[in-house]
Formats: structure tokens, sequence, C-alpha cells
């Protein structure tokens, strides 16, 4: 094991300034999928499992799924919500019961709710609610790809250690290029968040600027 003094955020600062490997590249059509955006994970404040790494997130999420939708490219967004026993969260739910614990994010509650600031078309966009970290474990994700005939997953939302970097390992792992905003995702603390950028980033996709991706959508033409 290579021993090292820096930080998580100076690990992936420096390969963000020289990185190692080459980026894999946009595909030929994406799917912006926005992970758990829901006010148990937004309302900083209001809930203590709520964090916030980029303040203008929510409005670029906001920005990209405007773009997509203008190029009529699919927008999925998903949720974490348990049924009122949170039998259906299973072994997840077990570590602890208390009203901040993971099964306790009850269908229907404020706390599985989407961030009021998201603007979120109920009509077109596509809405899943997932039990599980990744998007794609026992979601009909996959068979959305497949219909869209996309190649490409440009994700947002939260957390980087968590939801988000399981659903870039699945995506991965089925043969999809990732992208991953770095403006667009957040985590409870920077050490977890910085770290799971430098993995993605060597790994598993591309994390690339926010800017890149509002580009790519500008001028993606099918």
């Amino acid at each position: 094991m290579e021993r090292s003094d820096k930080t998580a955020r100076e690990l992936y600062e420096a390969i963000k300034a020289k990185p190692t490997r080459p980026r894999f590249g946009f595909g030929r059509k994406p799917m912006l999928i926005n992970i758990d955006p829901q006010k148990a994970y937004t309302c900083v404040g209001e809930f203590a499992t709520a964090y916030e790494t980029d303040p203008d997130q929510l409005s670029y999420i906001n920005q990209l799924a405007k773009l997509a939708r203008a190029k009529n490219l699919p927008v999925v967004w998903t949720y974490v919500a348990y049924m009122q026993s949170g039998e259906d969260c299973g072994v997840w739910g077990t570590r602890t019961d208390t009203p901040d614990s993971l099964q306790n994010i009850k269908v229907g509650s404020r706390r599985a709710e989407f961030d009021d600031r998201l603007e979120i078309d109920a009509v077109r966009d596509v809405i899943i609610n997932k039990r599980m970290a990744s998007a794609f474990h026992e979601t009909h994700l996959q068979s959305l790809m497949v219909w869209h005939q996309c190649d490409t997953v440009v994700l947002t939302g939260g957390s980087t250690s968590g939801c988000v970097r399981a659903t870039v390992v699945d995506a991965i792992s089925r043969g999809y290029r990732v992208m991953v905003p770095e403006e667009c995702v957040a985590d409870k603390h920077e050490s977890p968040h910085f770290a799971n950028l430098y993995d993605i980033a060597i790994k598993y996709g591309d994390v690339i600027p926010v800017a890149d991706a509002i580009a790519h959508y500008e001028n993606w033409q099918g």
C-alpha cells in the first residue's frame, strides 16, 4: 500500500490537475439520472441526514434536466422510501431504529419528498422509488436504458460515497459510460466525498465540470 500524508481532497485535486488516465468520454446518447435529491438529504438544518457540498447543486441539476427535455432526452429522478413497517429496507434497516434511520423514511413522508427547489416534470420525467443504494438494483432503470438506446449515464445527487458510487459501479458493470458532474454531487463529509470522486475518476467513470455536461446537452444532436 502506498502511503501518503495527503487528504482525500488533495489526492483528488492532484489527479484532477494531472489525470493519470484518459476520460471515457460521452457516448452516443445520455440519460440524466438524479439520485435521491429528496428532503431527507437536501434540507440542511431540518434533517440530521441532510448535507450540502456545492450551494448551486440543485440549480445545476435543474439546468441539466431542462436541457435534456429540450432535446427529448430521458430524465430520471430516484428517491428512497419504505413501507410503514420498514420491512422492505431489509438488512440495511437493522443497524439502528431512530427517527433519522434509513428505514424510517416512509412512503409519503416529508423526508421522502423531492426538494421543493427542483423542477420536475411529473408527466414526462421518470420517477423511481428505489430501496437499495444503486439506482439499478431491482428497478426498471436497465430496461429504460435499453428502450431509449442510451449508452451514457449522467449522474447527479447524493451521496457521493453511497448511492452515487453504487450507481456508478453498476452502470459501468453494465457497459455504460458514466459522467459525474462534480458540482452536482454531494456528501455529508468532505473526506468520503473527495475519496469517492478520486475512485470514480481513476476507475469507473469521468468526473467532469458541470459546464462540460451542460455544453454536451446544448450541443447534442440525435
